[in-house]
């Protein structure tokens, strides 16, 4: 069973950083696509940062592009998920998803929450203004 674990959300000024870190557990994880989701209060769920499992191919929502960075670690099975300039609208719930590709999908970035097979319980990220 593969489990994930979020870590480094927290309360934020506004235009600060934080580096938010998912550990994976289990073998193999240079086969899992990784993902970073959001939601907050009343809205729907919306995809923040998406990499693919060999790292070299990656994604970030409009929104957050230029301020957040996803990097993959294989030799410490851990996603990372950079951001700087936070704003309040990025106030929410960050989760973490893997998706595992048993085969082919080197750069195949996964896109939708509905793609992904495993999910973390999520930490919260607070901006004040």
């Amino acid at each position: 069973q593969v489990q994930l674990g979020e870590a480094g959300g927290g309360l934020v000024q506004a235009g600060g950083s934080l580096r938010l870190s998912c550990a994976v557990s289990g073998r193999n994880f240079s086969n899992y696509a990784m993902g970073w989701f959001r939601q907050a209060p009343g809205k729907e769920r919306e995809v923040v940062a998406a990499i693919a499992r060999s790292g070299v191919s990656s994604v970030t929502a409009v929104s957050v592009t230029g301020r957040f960075t996803i990097s993959k670690d294989n030799g410490k099975n851990t996603v990372y998920l950079q951001m700087n300039s936070l704003k309040p609208e990025d106030t929410a719930v960050y989760y973490c998803a893997a998706k595992k590709q048993n085969s082919g999908g080197y750069s195949y970035v996964p896109r939708s929450g509905s793609e992904y097979d495993y999910w973390g319980q999520g930490t919260q990220v607070t901006v004040s203004s």
